[in-house]
């Protein structure tokens, strides 16, 4: 009798330990190609402010972080560093620097979606018509599926 229930639990920790491994992988496995070096520096070269996506942040951890210089333009907002792999990452501007799931929340209705993330390494993002982004001083990355916090820069 010890041993089927050994065996259902061996395998439930198994199938829960491949399906966390896959959610992390999944992301990694299908995000494109990131920008080239040129697209990079064109996207720079726009921007009329720089931040700095720091791994220290309160709301930070081994799984959420982000590390690089992030330019932001008028036309567009990337990354020249790295952010932790994950799913569904969205990129917010917001009135106020924030870096906890809880602060967030908090001022997520004064805050503007500019768009998706797909890369890890590098980004380039568009701003929509119609952002201002002198409006806002703080660029920040969040997980919309599982509500987590990835990291925020200021930029003015």
């Amino acid at each position: 009798m010890k041993k089927p229930v050994i065996l259902v639990i061996t395998h439930l920790v198994f199938a829960v330990a491949g399906f966390v491994a896959g959610i992390y992988a999944l992301p990694i496995l299908t995000a494109p190609e990131a920008p080239s070096a040129d697209e990079m520096a064109s996207a720079q070269a726009d921007a009329a402010y720089q931040g700095q996506f720091l791994r220290d942040l309160k709301g930070s951890d081994f799984l959420h972080w982000g590390k690089g210089t992030v330019s932001v333009g008028s036309r567009l907002i990337s990354l020249q560093g790295r952010i932790a792999p994950g799913p569904d990452y969205k990129l917010y501007l917001s009135p106020e620097f924030v870096e906890t799931e809880a602060e967030f929340e908090r001022l997520k209705p004064a805050m503007v979606r500019v768009g998706d993330i797909k890369t890890f390494e590098n980004f380039i993002v568009s701003v929509p018509d119609g952002i201002d982004i002198n409006r806002y001083n703080t660029v920040i990355v969040w997980c919309e599926s599982f509500g987590e916090f990835i990291t925020a820069a200021s930029y003015k």
